[in-house]
């Protein structure tokens, strides 16, 4: 497979670095597009949920990409896009965050970044997968949100566009996995990397929560939560990670 040509376009401000990009995919804008912002007035995470930050503070990008796949295998673009985050950032302070399902890393159960990918359909029909990546350098998020930042945890402050850099590089490595044939050797390490298997959870859905134990991932993304004898997979929903209960 062909590298990809990353071509960055930085903004001081944006509202969402997604939503810019998902309108460039529509209009037909090739593979490796990517938007930096330094700041996002409409930022947002799963379930619309809103997020700002203060300037400078984090790395906000968006990427694009055009991967051999359908749209029902999407989550495996944002499994490498997490994985590489991870990756980046332990080379560039030697912290190495866990990965929570679906979306988030992750440091002692504190969240420090948070992916948000959406599948666009350009005006020709063709697929393409936005991935956006929001990762706290030095911001950890409002106060009592459970969050935490780079800066927190490894003592070192890293600039957004050094952190975007390393981001590319460690995807250079990757985004040929992000195929049919690469899904399985994604899906190992993404399983690897995720703290939430092994864990008692609680997964609160739209209508109902469920709590059990998680216990793997299938090949769609969705998390496999032991109910009892039951085995109930997880499309979308919210994980919180639960203490372990004591005889």
């Amino acid at each position: 497979m062909a590298p990809v040509l990353w071509r960055i376009e930085e903004f001081d401000e944006i509202d969402s670095t997604n939503r810019w990009l998902v309108e460039r995919a529509r209009d037909g804008a090739a593979e490796g597009l990517v938007a930096r912002a330094d700041f996002q007035s409409a930022g947002r995470g799963r379930l619309t949920r809103t997020w700002e930050a203060p300037a400078h503070s984090s790395l906000l990008t968006s990427l694009l990409l055009r991967p051999p796949l359908d749209e029902a295998s999407a989550h495996v673009a944002t499994v490498a896009v997490a994985l590489c985050a991870r990756d980046a950032l332990t080379r560039l302070c030697g912290l190495r965050p866990d990965l929570k399902w679906p979306n988030d890393l992750i440091v002692r159960d504190r969240k420090i970044g948070g992916i948000l990918a959406e599948a666009v359909r350009s005006n020709d029909g063709a697929l393409s997968i936005v991935v956006g990546l929001g990762l706290n350098l030095t911001y950890a998020g409002p106060e009592g949100a459970g969050g935490t930042s780079v800066r927190d945890e490894a003592g070192v402050t890293i600039d957004p566009r050094a952190m975007l850099d390393m981001l590319l590089f460690e995807m250079d490595e990757r985004v040929g996995l992000i195929s049919d044939s690469g899904s399985e050797t994604l899906s190992r390490q993404y399983a690897a990397a995720l703290s939430t298997i092994g864990r008692r959870v609680r997964v609160e859905r739209m209508r109902d929560e469920i709590t059990g134990t998680a216990v793997g991932v299938d090949e769609r993304g969705r998390l496999l939560v032991e109910v009892g004898a039951d085995v109930t997979p997880v499309d979308v929903g919210d994980v919180v990670h639960l203490r372990a209960e004591t005889p």
